[in-house]
C-alpha cells in the first residue's frame, strides 16, 4: 500500500495498514507530521489529559508506524497513474507499483493577495505563528482571520507580542463573524492583549525593508485607516495540495471527492485528511487520523477482495 503524505491521516493509515500486513510505504516531501509541525500545542487530542506538543505527538505516530514495519520515504510524488491490478506512484526520482493507494496530501496555508504581502513575506508577513512568533517579542502584530486556527494563533502570539490585533471582515453583531469554537473565542475575548478590529478589510501591507503597518478599510464607511504593526500573521484558510491529481481523481475546488468509505473515483485509491472534500470544514488532526484509519481498513478490504478474485 502506498500512502501519499505523512500528516496525521497518512501516519494513522500507515499504522492500520502495517497491522493488516499491507507493507505500507509512506511518501513525504517535507518533514513527517505535516502541518502540525508548525503548531505549538494540541489541547483536544483524546486521552492526553491536557495540552500536548503537536510535534511530539506526530513524532510518536511516526515511531509507532515505523515500529510496525512502515517504510517512510523522503520523496515528492509528482503523478499517480491508475492501473488495473496496481497503481503507479511517480516521484521526482523513481516510481513504485502498489495494489492500493491512500492519498493524504493535506492543505497549505492560503496566501493573502494584497499589495505588499508578497514583497514583505518573510520580512514581517508570516503564515506560521509557531515558526516566527518569537521574533516579535514586545512588538505589536496583527492577525488576519477569524477561524479556530486564527484565534488559536492569536492566543499563542500573546506570549510574545505587546499587542495582538485581530482583523475581522464582518461586524461584531454578525453571528458568522467569528468562525472559531465558542471556547477559543471566549479565551481570545478575555485575553487583555487581544483586540478585535471589526468590519474591516486589508487594503495594503506597508513597509520598506520590513512591515511597519497595514492600511485597513472600514466596510461600513469606506474610511481608510492606518494600523501600526511590526508583524502580520495570516490565517485565512488552506489550499489542498492536490495539483498532481488533476485529471486522475475527481476533484471539487481542488479537494478530492470520496464516498463515506474514503473511496475515490478510482478503484483501489482512497483519500483522507484535509485534502478530502468532506474534511475541509473541520481541519482537525483527530478527524484526519480517523479518516486515515478508515482509508486503510477499506484498502485492506479492497486488496483481500482483489486477491480472492485472482485466486478464483
Amino acid at each position: 500500500m502506498a500512502i501519499l503524505g505523512a500528516g496525521p491521516a497518512g501516519l494513522t493509515a500507515a499504522i492500520y495498514a502495517a497491522r493488516a500486513l499491507l507493507a505500507p510505504v509512506v511518501f513525504e516531501k517535507g518533514v513527517p507530521g505535516g502541518q502540525l509541525n508548525e503548531t505549538d500545542l494540541i489541547e483536544n487530542w483524546p486521552g492526553t489529559g491536557g495540552p500536548v506538543s503537536a510535534r511530539d505527538l506526530m513524532a510518536a505516530l511516526r515511531r509507532q508506524a515505523e515500529e510496525l514495519g512502515t517504510e517512510i520515504v523522503a520523496a515528492e510524488v509528482t503523478a499517480l497513474e491508475p492501473g488495473e491490478a496496481t497503481h503507479r506512484v511517480v516521484t521526482t526520482a523513481f516510481s513504485v507499483e502498489a495494489r492500493a493507494v491512500s492519498v493524504c496530501p493535506g492543505a497549505r496555508p492560503r496566501e493573502i493577495r494584497v499589495p505588499g504581502a508578497e514583497r514583505l513575506k518573510g520580512r514581517g508577513v508570516s503564515y506560521c505563528a509557531t515558526c516566527d512568533g518569537y521574533f516579535f517579542r514586545d512588538r505589536p502584530i496583527v492577525v488576519l482571520g477569524a477561524g479556530d486556527a486564527a484565534l488559536t494563533e492569536a492566543l499563542f502570539l500573546t506570549r510574545f507580542a505587546s499587542r495582538v490585533s485581530v482583523v475581522v471582515r464582518h461586524p461584531e453583531s454578525d453571528p458568522r463573524a467569528v468562525r472559531a469554537s465558542a471556547t477559543v473565542r471566549r479565551r481570545a475575548e478575555e485575553n487583555p492583549k487581544i483586540e478585535f478590529l471589526w468590519n474591516r478589510s486589508v487594503e495594503e501591507i506597508v513597509g520598506d525593508a520590513s512591515v511597519t503597518g497595514l492600511r485597513l478599510r472600514r466596510l461600513d464607511t469606506g474610511e481608510i485607516e492606518e494600523v501600526a504593526a511590526d508583524g502580520v500573521f495570516v490565517s485565512i484558510g488552506r489550499d489542498p495540495q492536490t495539483g498532481f491529481l488533476g485529471g486522475v481523481l475527481e476533484l471539487e475546488d481542488g479537494y478530492i471527492v470520496t464516498d463515506e468509505r474514503m473511496r475515490t473515483s478510482v478503484a483501489g485509491v482512497f483519500a483522507a485528511g484535509d485534502g478530502r472534500l468532506g474534511a475541509r470544514a473541520y481541519s482537525q488532526a483527530i478527524v484526519a487520523a480517523g479518516e486515515g484509519a478508515v482509508a486503510a481498513l477499506e484498502a485492506e478490504r479492497y486488496v483481500l477482495d482483489e486477491l480472492v478474485g485472482v485466486a478464483r
